[in-house]
């Protein structure tokens, strides 16, 4: 079957969350929000492409960082409402410097850090 990413569900805007997630290790590392043209930039360049809402343009991850996903494959959940990216991560993939943006664990009503900046 051939994929086409008009067959998407995206949102009013056009976007639909992405999640990218470590191909190696499965560990969950950003969301962000891709259109039908990043969905296909990304499948045709194999660099993941996502759409900048502040920005309003493409955002190739580690384009100005250095800290690059590379798409290892790409997966359409069963609402085809959002997608999982599975991706050779350099770098850290939170803006914030850190392996992942999900470094705050919610626990007995207390927020805590579990994760320092990378070097």
């Amino acid at each position: 079957m051939d994929f086409d990413p008009s067959t998407l569900k995206y949102n009013d805007a056009g976007l639909i969350p992405a999640i990218a997630q470590d191909a190696h290790s499965g560990e969950v590392l950003m969301m962000a929000w891709m259109n039908a043209q990043a969905v296909v930039k990304t499948l045709e360049t194999g660099r993941v492409t996502y759409w900048s809402r502040s920005r309003q343009s493409f955002w190739i991850k580690g384009e100005s960082s250095g800290h690059i996903q590379e798409l290892i494959e790409m997966r359409i959940d069963c609402d085809r409402d959002c997608l999982l990216v599975r991706v050779n991560q350099t770098g850290a993939a939170c803006h914030t410097g850190r392996r992942t943006c999900f470094y705050t664990l919610v626990e007995d009503g207390a927020e805590r850090i579990t994760q320092e900046k990378m070097v």
